[in-house]
């Protein structure tokens, strides 16, 4: 008899271990804080800013959410700089388990825009579904759907149009999960862009991963290739490092200053340009993240 499978990964986090090791912990696109506290009645605040290097553009917003674990019931409201308001509503395993549903709706007071998004998920042994209605834009009904047997997966994608009737998006993914690397293929807008992502824990302290991007539609053609490390120097700070095919090299530096306090410090260099200057010109880029948790 064989074991029960695990839950596969959502549509979104195939090729998520690639993904994080390439794209997260390089902030060298500006400023940013990010403040999160929580009170003894259970209820989180998350504060966040970010000031941008190449435009001068300063972004923030407030959220505030509130749990009640015992009941799966979970409200988040955000309120953002750009004077937008976001909701969402979410609630799980109550109706059936692995069942989990949320509204997302968001509202642009000063000219009248809104969205809503109403969204459902379902995962079980081996198997992980979901499914969002798009209420104004449409409507549009989108769902993905990942098969998984021994570490193999096999998803797909595909939003449908209900207003006109047919199909406007579709997409596939193959991929294979170990304990210590994984392998995912996508095929993405319409099978017209392909990327391939790899991902390796060498060892306890090293991980480093690769990803690769070709575009059918691309006048440029080619392939975009990417490759990254992410090294552990001690329990409380790592470094990062990629560089791509284009000789842009971005490194990165996240520290735990102390329990709640983290400072990530981010460079990025296009080695093609090395001759100017000013590391924060327009080829080159560094910036600076703290957030603080308590």
């Amino acid at each position: 008899m064989s074991l029960p499978q695990p839950v596969p990964p959502s549509w979104k986090d195939l090729g998520k271990s690639s993904n994080d090791l390439l794209g997260k912990d390089f902030p060298f696109q500006g400023f940013g804080l990010e403040v999160k506290t929580k009170t003894p009645s259970g209820v989180s605040f998350k504060v966040g800013g970010s000031r941008d290097a190449k435009s001068d553009a300063i972004n923030g917003d407030i959220e505030a959410k509130w749990a009640d674990r015992k009941h799966g019931l979970t409200f988040t409201q955000t309120w953002t700089t750009s004077n937008i308001l976001r909701s969402q509503v979410e609630i799980e395993n109550q109706i059936a388990n692995g069942l989990k549903l949320d509204l997302n709706t968001s509202l642009l007071p000063e000219k009248g825009a809104k969205t809503a998004l109403l969204n459902a998920v379902y995962k079980q042994s081996g198997f992980h579904t979901r499914g969002a209605l798009d209420l104004f834009k449409g409507p549009t009904f989108t769902a993905d759907t990942v098969i998984g047997r021994d570490g193999f997966l096999l998803g797909g994608e595909a939003a449908y149009n209900v207003t006109e009737g047919n199909v406007t998006r579709y997409a596939a993914a193959v991929g294979y999960n170990a304990p210590e690397y994984a392998i995912t293929l996508h095929g993405l807008n319409n099978l017209k862009t392909f990327s391939a992502s790899y991902y390796h824990r060498v060892s306890a302290d090293v991980e480093a991963g690769a990803k690769a991007i070709y575009d059918s539609k691309s006048t440029h053609g080619g392939v975009a290739l990417e490759v990254g490390a992410k090294a552990y120097l001690d329990s409380a700070a790592f470094v990062k490092a990629k560089i791509n095919n284009s000789g842009v090299i971005a490194l990165g530096y996240t520290q735990s200053l102390r329990p709640g306090v983290k400072a990530a410090f981010g460079l990025a260099l296009d080695t093609q340009k090395l001759n100017e200057v000013s590391p924060a010109g327009p080829s080159h880029k560094v910036g600076l993240s703290l957030t603080f948790d308590s």
